[in-house]
């Protein structure tokens, strides 16, 4: 592939599509994207497996870790930590493939932050209303759930102009479609591009010199 990979960083409400989108991405575009696999001191549930769903470690590993600065970032929920290794998403840049990482705002925020040439990416479902919408048809939870995700949608809303990019998954066919176009779009960024560009530079030197 030659080109090394870029880190993109997908938030966006509770609802919107974000896991399908990536899901779809991966199954079309198998050789050209990873999906990142976070570290979680949570147990397994049935039917999870590590380096899979998630790398399963101890409470004492993962502190190691964020003493090491091995992780991208991290967070704490509910007495489990999760976050982001570091060795993994850098093998996979590496290797030429654009890692996808799904975080909420505030990680994300962090991670460009910390890794500038981070593509950020909200999706969002056209509206609002389409927002409850979906989250009453899903039927799997109660009123007072979706009232709290849709509270907490309106506080990730205030931190969407920190994005690159705000894409709506109205079509889901043209959600994906458009991902992958914004992604491949950013490869060619002159940003992105400097060594290619210095070597076509020295080359060019050297032809004319050789005139």
């Amino acid at each position: 592939m030659g080109k090394k990979g870029i880190l993109v960083v997908v938030s966006g409400f509770s609802g919107a599509g974000k896991g399908t989108i990536m899901k779809r991405l991966l199954e079309d575009y198998p050789e050209r994207y990873a999906l990142s696999i976070s570290a979680t001191t949570r147990a397994p549930r049935p039917g999870e497996s590590h380096g899979k769903e998630y790398f399963f470690v101890s409470k004492e590993e993962f502190e190691e870790m964020i003493e090491k600065d091995a992780l991208i970032e991290y967070a704490r929920y509910v007495n489990n930590y999760y976050g982001t290794p570091k060795d993994y998403v850098f093998q996979q840049l590496e290797a030429g493939r654009d890692v996808i990482l799904e975080i909420e705002i505030q990680g994300a925020l962090k991670v460009k932050e910390a890794f500038q040439d981070t593509l950020l990416l909200f999706v969002s479902p056209p509206s609002a209303q389409e927002l409850k919408d979906r989250l009453v048809n899903r039927g799997t939870e109660e009123r007072a759930i979706i009232e709290s995700r849709l509270n907490r949608a309106w506080q990730e809303a205030q931190g969407v102009e920190n994005y690159d990019y705000f894409v709506i998954n109205d079509d889901l066919e043209e959600c994906v479609q458009e991902v992958h176009n914004i992604i491949r779009n950013e490869h060619a960024r002159v940003t992105r591009n400097h060594t290619v560009i210095e070597n076509i530079r020295a080359e060019l030197k050297g032809f004319a010199k050789g005139d």
